[in-house]
C-alpha cells in the first residue's frame, strides 16, 4: 500500500488511541437549478468547526463547468511531478483531452503539504469501447489510475461537477482552492474528524465516482464485509476510509442496478428483523429479499450521509439515528446538515425545518435538471 500524502507529520495530533467524535456535513440545492456562490456553504461549515479537527475538509459542486458540461472532468491529485507526467500520459492514451490545466490553488492557505492538483476535460472515443458502456469505461480508467502505485489519485470524474478537498479546516480548504470564485446549483461539504484512518489529502471527503458524490459523518464497522462484496463486483478500494465504500456502493446500486432511493435506503439501513416480521406481506417479502440479495451492503455502525448527483440530493442516517441529520427549506433552496445552527447561520428565516427519522431518506430534486436515477418507490403495501 502506498504511503498517502499528508500521513507523515500530519496524522492525528492527539494522544488518544482513537478519537471518538463526529464530523460535520452540509448540503444545499437550489431546486430551480439556479447557480449559487459557495460563500454560504463555507460559512455553514465554519460554524461547525467544533465537529472537525483540521485534518480534512472538502466540497462537491454541481453545475460547475457549464461551458464544458458534455465532457468528463477528471480532478487528479498527484504526489509529485513524476506522477503528474505519468498520469497525463496515461489519460492522453485513454481519452481525448480537450483541455487540461493545474487547478488554481493558494498553497499559503493550507498548513499540510499539498499535492499537485490537475484537471482534465476529456471525451471518450467510441472506437475504444469494444462493447463496454461509456461510464463503465471511465470507471475502469479511474481504478487503473488509483491502483497504479504511481502516486496519482482521481478524486472526481463526473461531468459538470467537481470535488475539491484536502487536509485543513473548511475555511482553509475553501481559501486554498479559491472556492469563492466558483458557482453551482448544488453544494455538499464535509469537515472531517478522522477516527480509524489517517488525515490525508485523498482521505478527505467528499468521495466521488462519475457524478455521484458523498459526505459522511460516523463510522462503518461492517467495512470488511462491504468491501469484500464490492470487490467481487470489480470495485477497487484505494483511499483507506470507510466512506469510500458508500461511493462505490452507490455507483453499483444507483447506476448499475438502477434502484430507486428508497430501496437503497433500505439496503444501507434496513429495519430490524422484528419490525420486518410485523409488516404486511408485500412489504415484508420485499425487505426480506433485499436483506438476502444485498446483505453485503448493509452499513453497520453510526452514520449520517448526504449523497448527490446531478438533479438529486439525499440525506440518510442509520436506522436508529446515532448521528444527527436536519433538513430545511427556504423557498426553492433545500438544506441538509448535521447541525440546525449551520443552516440558520446562512438562512435564519426558514419555511420548514424537520428531523428525518432513522433510515428514512430525505430527498431533494431539481425541477430543471434531470436526475439520472429512478423515482422514489412507494413501499407501502
Amino acid at each position: 500500500m502506498r504511503t498517502p500524502i499528508g500521513v507523515k507529520g500530519r496524522n492525528n495530533p492527539y494522544d488518544d488511541d482513537k478519537v471518538i467524535d463526529a464530523c460535520s456535513i452540509f448540503g444545499m440545492m437550489d431546486q430551480q437549478g439556479r447557480s449559487m456562490a459557495g460563500r454560504d456553504v463555507v460559512e455553514a461549515m465554519t460554524n461547525m468547526n467544533e465537529r472537525t479537527n483540521g485534518l480534512g475538509s472538502g466540497y462537491a459542486v454541481y453545475g460547475l463547468y457549464p461551458k464544458r458540461r458534455d465532457q468528463y472532468v477528471l480532478h487528479v491529485m498527484y504526489d509529485d511531478r513524476k506522477a503528474l507526467e505519468w498520469g497525463s500520459k496515461f489519460i492522453d492514451s485513454e481519452f481525448k483531452i480537450v483541455q487540461d490545466e493545474e487547478i488554481p490553488m493558494d498553497r499559503s492557505c493550507c498548513k499540510a503539504d499539498a499535492p499537485i492538483m490537475w484537471r482534465y476535460f476529456v471525451d471518450v472515443d467510441s472506437e475504444r469501447l469494444n462493447g463496454t458502456g461509456e461510464e463503465d469505461y471511465v470507471v475502469q480508467r479511474v481504478f487503473s489510475i488509483n491502483t497504479s502505485e504511481k502516486g496519482a489519485y482521481v478524486v472526481s470524474s463526473g461531468k459538470d461537477m467537481g470535488v475539491f478537498k484536502g487536509v485543513g479546516w473548511p475555511q482553509e480548504i475553501a481559501d486554498t482552492f479559491h472556492l469563492d470564485e466558483y458557482r453551482g446549483y448544488l453544494w455538499t461539504s464535509h469537515g472531517r474528524f478522522p477516527t480509524n484512518t489517517p488525515g490525508w489529502w485523498g482521505g478527505a471527503h467528499p468521495f466521488s465516482l462519475l457524478d455521484t458524490s458523498i459526505v459522511h459523518n460516523g463510522e462503518i464497522s461492517s467495512y470488511g464485509t462491504n468491501r469484500r462484496f464490492l470487490e467481487m463486483l470489480g470495485y477497487q478500494c484505494t483511499f483507506q476510509t470507510d466512506t469510500e465504500i458508500f461511493s462505490l456502493a452507490l455507483d453499483y446500486l444507483m447506476r448499475r442496478r438502477k434502484l430507486p432511493v428508497e430501496i437503497i435506503a433500505n439496503i444501507f439501513a434496513p429495519p430490524l428483523w422484528k419490525d420486518i416480521d410485523a409488516m404486511p406481506p408485500q412489504q415484508r417479502n420485499l425487505l426480506r429479499s433485499l436483506r438476502m440479495v444485498y446483505g453485503g451492503l448493509l452499513m453497520n455502525g453510526p452514520f449520517s450521509i448526504i449523497f448527490a448527483k446531478h438533479g438529486l440530493m439525499v440525506g440518510l442516517t442509520d436506522r436508529i439515528k446515532l448521528r444527527p441529520l436536519i433538513a430545511a427549506k427556504k423557498k426553492d433552496v433545500f438544506f441538509i446538515s448535521s447541525e440546525e445552527s449551520a443552516i440558520r447561520c446562512v438562512q435564519p428565516d426558514l419555511d420548514k425545518v424537520w428531523h428525518p427519522r432513522g433510515g428514512e431518506p430525505v430527498v431533494a430534486s431539481c425541477v430543471n435538471i434531470h436526475a439520472s436515477t429512478n423515482p422514489v418507490l412507494v413501499m407501502s403495501s
